[in-house]
């Protein structure tokens, strides 16, 4: 039984007396109104679970009256009983924001129906109220959960600082160059990664990280890192705003690590200023390419490896690792230097789902916009 009364609106007397017998003796508390006017007023007045509207009312009948009563704040349920049988008029009071009808007649059936109908038009709000008030209650969970992610993230981030700067030191104390160089691309590696934990709380996206952005700013701290005063290496990127997840990115940023300090430390040998490009691309059926491209000297034909092969051997573990295809060759427009690249296939939950026109595919989706 709803702890609020029902109220009942008709202009007939004998009918408002037998409704409120009927429904009480099935346990319901029924208030009822003469005419579209008084109930309104009633409803301004006072909660109520449901309201059952009249169509034939003189003056204001039932449609207007229901339109007045949607226009009230906090409009419960609306049942809309007519006399007449045709179903326009049943379609109308739908239209308008009844919640369900009855269609008035004489006898005990008449109440039944009458009783049956409110209790199906309760039972439906109070699923309404329990969805809404679900639906708010995973709302704040989810802001409680974001804000958790980024407080992780920013202790993260802020460790991993720590232990560059531990690297730092340790790199300052030593005097042999190779073990030097061996913590300073150690001490990248480890940039890499927080810089995708930077963007994962300083963002609104704790799950996303923009890759254009992510790119760039990798790309500029290994050109400062890898620039001398007579050796310049200016690192560009190409990439559009893909969201992608925090695993794939930093996947991506590791191998671009690798590959951009390859290109920046050997590509041009003693060659004063050096050009290094990434691009970042997203093909048809949901493959990203990244590659990386240089000028320089070429790949070796012999396919041998400079420096210790760590780099080398960490890009092809992630790539079997994602079951990725690593391509090594020139550059394909000029047959000169190199152009290493990797072609992931992600899944949809691997991007952030975006803003797509009218007309235009997912990008994993083939041309005629089929699975």
């Amino acid at each position: 039984m709803p702890s609020a009364p029902i109220l009942y609106i008709d202009d007939d007397e004998g009918i408002r007396r037998l409704v409120s017998r009927a429904l009480a003796r099935k346990g319901l508390s029924i208030c009822t109104a003469a005419s579209g006017a008084e109930g309104i007023e009633m409803a301004r007045q006072q909660d109520f679970a449901l309201i059952a509207v009249d169509h034939y009312m003189p003056d204001q009948n039932g449609l207007v009256t229901l339109a007045a009563l949607r226009s009230l704040p906090n409009c419960p349920p609306v049942v809309y009983v007519t006399g007449s049988e045709e179903s326009r008029i049943a379609v109308a009071a739908l239209k308008a924001g009844a919640d369900d009808y009855v269609v008035k007649s004489v006898g005990e059936d008449f109440f039944d129906l009458l009783s049956n109908t409110f209790e199906q038009v309760l039972e439906r709000a109070e699923l309404r109220r329990a969805r809404r008030h679900a639906e708010q209650e995973l709302r704040a969970s989810n802001i409680r959960l974001e804000a958790m992610l980024k407080e992780v993230n920013h202790r993260v981030a802020n460790n991993l600082q720590m232990v560059m700067s531990f690297i730092t030191l340790q790199g300052k104390s030593l005097t042999d160059s190779g073990a030097q160089e061996a913590l300073q691309k150690a001490q990248q590696r480890i940039a890499t990664i927080a810089q995708v934990n930077r963007r994962l709380y300083t963002t609104g996206d704790v799950e996303f990280v923009v890759m254009d952005d992510y790119l760039n700013s990798l790309a500029a701290d290994l050109s400062e890192s890898w620039s001398t005063s007579g050796a310049v290496r200016m690192v560009t990127v190409s990439a559009k705003a893909i969201r992608l997840s925090t695993d794939k990115a930093v996947v991506l940023g590791m191998i671009a690590n690798e590959w951009i300090s390859n290109a920046c430390k050997y590509a041009y040998g003693d060659a004063g200023y050096g050009e290094v490009r990434v691009s970042l691309t997203l093909h048809g059926g949901g493959v990203l390419e990244l590659a990386v491209e240089d000028d320089g000297i070429g790949y070796p034909d012999d396919g041998s490896i400079h420096g210790t092969g760590l780099g080398t051997r960490l890009v092809e573990a992630m790539g079997r690792a994602h079951r990725a295809d690593i391509c090594y060759g020139p550059v394909p427009e000029t047959g000169r230097g190199t152009r290493t690249s990797i072609k992931l296939q992600l899944s949809e939950k691997d991007l952030a789902p975006p803003a797509i026109a009218v007309g235009e595919n997912m990008p994993w989706t083939d041309e005629a916009g089929v699975r």
